[in-house]
């Protein structure tokens, strides 16, 4: 029964090595948010503007406890999920998280190159200078949650391939213990 969590800030590439991962290892794939929009039949960003943050964060928790029940499966979690309630320790007490370290400058420049207006409500109406030192300032309180993960992959400055084979080899000897 294995359970991988991927824990990282906004466009750390969660989703995508996710997908990938669980492919290489047979498992399940699930992304918290996306399961979040099928139960709810809205969107996040519709969820965060009906609901505000702290409602949506208490949607997000019981959707993490519910996909905490499966097995055999890789879950991509929301930028904010570790950082809230008691996410952390009950993602690290029953599985491997593995933190997609990526440093501020390259995700902000991801997050502006990939903007999709009103997909990242916590980045909405920010200029591109403002969504830098967001990504500084909410980084760093952030990691204090992240660095609690199992793993710490260093994923900046690699192609998506490098990234995906290093993780899986990591992993390959994580699960052979």
């Amino acid at each position: 029964m294995r359970k991988i969590f991927l824990i990282g800030y906004m466009g750390a590439g969660k989703t995508t090595i996710g997908k990938q991962l669980a492919s290489a290892f047979g498992l399940q794939f699930i992304d918290l948010d996306l399961f979040i929009e099928n139960r709810y039949h809205k969107k996040v960003s519709e969820l965060f503007a009906e609901k505000g943050e702290n409602g949506f964060r208490e949607i997000e928790k019981k959707a993490l406890h519910e996909v905490s029940e499966f097995e055999d499966v890789v879950i991509s979690t929301g930028g904010g999920t570790p950082c809230f309630f008691d996410n952390m320790q009950v993602m690290n007490a029953i599985g491997q998280t593995v933190y997609l370290k990526i440093p501020p400058e390259e995700l902000a420049a991801r997050l502006i190159k990939n903007s999709h207006k009103g997909s990242r409500p916590l980045l909405n109406n920010k200029t591109d200078e403002e969504i830098k030192q967001y990504v500084r300032d909410n980084l760093a309180l952030r990691e204090l949650f992240y660095n609690q993960s199992t793993e710490i992959f260093e994923a900046g400055n690699l192609e998506l391939a490098d990234t995906f084979a290093l993780l899986v080899k990591k992993l390959t000897l994580i699960f052979a213990k």
